[in-house]
């Protein structure tokens, strides 16, 4: 579906994006991840043809879209992060003109219109001002005028900034529908949205990739792991300084993060490079401590995603 080759663009001296070079296959749902100024939105709107690259080649559906943007434009459906809406209209007017916009007929809107309005559960305002609309149903407006057109990839960036928990979930619910008959691109700096909505990840930084698979995939790369141990304070001037000097002297262990009360006691998250749980309790059963609980998981994304683009805790 998608192959860029060595793409990058340029703003004066400035690079944005590249050299990059990565595949899409047809179906997929690809989060692009990245500190704000990694690339993501440059790299979106490249392949939406709302930019072209300064070099390199960018190839979706079989069609050269640095040669033939036009064609490549039908195929696509682009939601920037802040909506191209036309407030004073209604939303089944601008959703109709959006269509038109795209080379569609008045007979091929009419078909697709309720269709599109079903999909982003709009039936009950289409014949609403857009200006009349909260934030969450604006949004939902700009994903409509992505897909009246029916295009084969969908790109969405960051589709649910300014979304209150709500409707994250509701935005959530409809990239889930999106996925059954398109390929969705993503961009989000929310990292569980992208974990529960995406196949595989495209992790940016700086401009270049960074990172490129499943979360378990990412996360295997390093082989972080995190552990969690519980113990109840023990008695002294400064228990949680006492606790921190054995853990951080277990084998394996590569920082030990300030801790919290839970349960009766001080809870300690230690980043290993291996699985030392036996360790751990090895060390806190001869440092007379009382061990209350000890949990253990391999990296979440958040703490993958920091690694990859060199964040502070990186070195861990």
């Amino acid at each position: 579906m998608i192959r860029a080759t060595k793409l990058s663009k340029f703003y004066g001296g400035k690079r944005a994006l590249g050299p990059v070079s990565f595949e899409i296959s047809d179906g997929e749902t690809v989060g692009f991840l990245g500190l704000n100024g990694a690339g993501k939105t440059t790299a979106l709107r490249i392949l939406a043809c709302d930019l072209r690259p300064s070099s390199g080649t960018i190839e979706i559906g079989g069609v050269d879209a640095v040669a033939d943007p036009h064609e490549v434009r039908k195929r696509v459906g682009f939601l920037p992060e802040n909506p191209p809406l036309y407030t004073e209209m209604t939303v089944a007017d601008y959703l109709k003109f959006a269509g038109e916009l795209r080379g569609m007929t008045s007979v091929e809107i009419k078909k697709r219109l309720p269709e599109v309005l079903e999909i982003v559960d709009l039936g009950d305002v289409q014949n609403d001002p857009i200006d009349t609309l909260s934030h969450g149903f604006r949004q939902r407006v700009g994903v409509a005028q992505a897909v009246i057109h029916a295009p084969k990839l969908v790109i969405l960036d960051e589709p649910t900034r300014g979304l209150d928990p709500v409707q994250i979930v509701e935005m959530r619910n409809l990239i889930h529908d999106l996925k059954q008959n398109h390929t969705v691109l993503i961009s989000s700096h929310i990292l569980t949205e992208i974990s529960q909505t995406c196949d595989r990840l495209l992790v940016l930084n700086k401009g270049a990739l960074a990172g490129e698979g499943s979360e378990s995939e990412l996360s295997k790369q390093g082989e972080i792991r995190q552990i969690t141990v519980t113990v109840r304070a023990p008695s002294g001037d400064d228990p949680k300084s006492q606790v921190s000097k054995v853990l951080a002297a277990i084998g394996g262990v590569t920082k030990v993060s300030d801790p919290y009360e839970q349960g009766g006691g001080l809870s300690f998250s230690l980043s290993t490079q291996k699985d030392c749980r036996a360790e751990v309790s090895r060390a806190v059963v001869e440092a007379k401590l009382d061990l209350l609980k000890l949990d253990y998981a391999r990296s979440e994304l958040e703490n993958t995603f920091i690694r990859l683009v060199g964040g502070p805790d990186a070195s861990n």
